[in-house]
């Protein structure tokens, strides 16, 4: 998770109070989250690119031929797993080093919302779908602003407010096609509050009917246009 400038917003302090407390639940979650759901979008043979990946707990986790991570975080790159290939790079300018339709996945989460205007969201969305194949994914979840209120604004670095509905409006507008679009998905945050019991985490997973009652982030899946010849 990140925004323009690392020094604007102290993400290496913010970061650190907001989730070093945590940090073992979230990779145990993170772990039950790939592999229960996210996993079935991911082939050994894929690339995958975690978008703002902040602590790694998403790339960490993934089995993939090749794993990279994006953010603005220095501190980030001392939490990837080995073999993870780290750019420090702004979102929203172009991704140096990535080449186009070079990406299978882009992974991104609790991300967007941070990027300080939608100018930044649409020039990251279009970076991302330069970098994806053609038919490749970008899954994006994020705190779901209809469902939260005030309590969106609780995160120091929450810049913009965005919901299922509007992110599916700009991707539809940078090249993808929506194939996915709940309005409710995980619970708004794990940084602080109850921590569930691991068992109780995959039975989430397994009973969307539980994703209307508790959750308050959404989940996109979109697909990159397949362009005929």
């Amino acid at each position: 998770m990140t925004v323009n400038s690392s020094e604007d917003f102290n993400l290496e302090s913010i970061y650190a109070r907001r989730f070093e407390a945590t940090a073992e639940y979230r990779r145990a979650v993170w772990n039950i989250l790939v592999s229960g759901f996210f996993s079935r979008f991911i082939a050994p043979d894929f690339t995958v690119l975690d978008l703002g990946c902040g602590y790694g707990e998403f790339i960490n986790a993934v089995h993939a031929k090749t794993r990279l991570a994006m953010d603005m975080n220095p501190a980030a790159r001392d939490k990837l797993a080995g073999g993870v290939q780290f750019f420090l790079q702004n979102s929203a300018e172009p991704w140096l080093g990535i080449p186009d339709n070079s990406i299978d996945v882009v992974f991104t989460s609790n991300f967007l919302e941070h990027l300080p205007d939608k100018g930044c969201v649409a020039r990251t969305l279009r970076e991302t779908n330069r970098c994806i194949k053609p038919g490749g994914r970008l899954i994006a979840m994020g705190p779901n602003a209809k469902y939260l209120g005030g309590q969106y604004w609780d995160f120091w670095d929450h810049a913009i407010q965005i919901t299922e509905n509007s992110l599916a409006e700009v991707l539809c507008a940078n090249g993808f096609s929506v194939e996915i679009c709940e309005g409710r998905f995980l619970p708004f945050s794990m940084s602080s509050g109850r921590r569930y019991a691991l068992a109780l985490v995959k039975l989430y997973l397994a009973i969307p009917f539980l994703w209307r009652l508790f959750g308050r982030q959404f989940l996109i899946v979109a697909r990159k246009a397949v362009i005929s010849r």
